[in-house]
């Protein structure tokens, strides 16, 4: 293992030095440096961080099986790593298409800041509305995660986000009460849509199928969600995984404005610790870790 180890040293150490251009390669570095960097901010807190620990390890064990001459092992772990940049793209496809959206958005913004502003009082008021009447609603505000195909799609609405609208079609009268609105590029796009369920048993007493549909969507993607309970009549906002309860209307619209605001110029981590910060607050705060599940509607509890 020493021979093969001084061996690989020698080669790397004889090409560096046969091909050293201070200039260029310092650049090299910042530039991978910086690209490792941005992709570390933007998995954080995700599912991906653990699947890029799992690969680093396999990729360990195979330099491990060449070194002590594990034939069989490394043949196994060849095969497999061999097709290693397919198996990264099916498996990081959301964090890809985050990225994608976030560098292309960052060019060409999708909505002004006053437009955003003006949804999300649309949205508090309506949400008000609805827990004074003691209505349940499922509000979906999409970020850089497309949800077209995290999600059961309903009608196409392709309206503008106004309180009378959001109230209208959660009102029991509605055949999409039950399902979720998505607000997509501003405009609100579906109505009706069923959402992926957390299969994770122990969450606080309390929280129904609204509840549960609203963590597992935000666990498959960066959106944000307003759930309104129709039995207790609370505000919760759910965001990667972190349940914010029992929100009024100017905590609701602060804790919106740190997502949208916070989360778009320091990244997805920023505004998930300005959510875990409200835990010493005397309202409670409850952090979820989430699975994907199969689709199901969103009646409340």
């Amino acid at each position: 293992m020493i021979e093969y180890l001084w061996n690989a040293f020698s080669a790397f150490v004889g090409e560096l030095a046969a091909s050293f251009d201070p200039v260029r390669d310092l650049v090299d570095i910042a530039l991978v440096a910086f690209g490792v960097y941005w992709l570390l901010l933007l998995i954080r807190g995700t599912r991906a961080v653990q699947i890029l620990v799992g690969l680093m390890i396999l990729a360990g064990a195979s330099l491990a099986s060449r070194a002590f001459e594990l034939g069989t092992l490394q043949w196994i772990l060849d095969n497999f790593l061999s097709s290693a940049v397919l198996i990264i793209i099916v498996l990081f496809q959301a964090d890809i298409r985050r990225a994608l959206a976030r560098v292309g958005r960052g060019v060409f913004p999708a909505i002004s800041r006053s437009e955003e502003s003006q949804i999300l009082e649309e949205v508090v008021k309506a949400a008000q509305a609805l827990a004074k009447r003691r209505v349940g609603a499922l509000i979906l505000l999409e970020r850089e995660t497309r949800l077209n195909d995290l999600m059961e799609l309903g009608p196409a609405v392709d309206a503008g986000v106004t309180k009378d609208l959001l109230i209208s079609i959660f009102l029991p009268p509605s055949p999409l009460h039950d399902g979720a609105v998505v607000i997509q590029d501003g405009r609100l796009a579906y109505a009706g849509c069923v959402l992926p369920l957390t299969l994770r048993e122990n969450l606080p007493e309390g929280l129904g199928t609204r509840h549960r549909a609203a963590v597992g969507i935000t666990e498959e993607s960066d959106a944000v969600v307003v759930v309104v309970s129709e039995e207790t009549s609370t505000i919760s906002v759910v965001f990667g995984g972190e349940l914010v309860r029992d929100l009024d209307g100017p905590r609701l619209r602060e804790v919106l404005r740190e997502i949208l605001t916070e989360g778009r110029l320091e990244g997805r981590s920023a505004a998930t610790r300005s959510l875990a910060e409200r835990r010493e607050e005397p309202r409670p705060v409850e952090a979820l870790e989430v699975g994907a599940a199969a689709g199901a509607g969103s009646q409340d509890g």
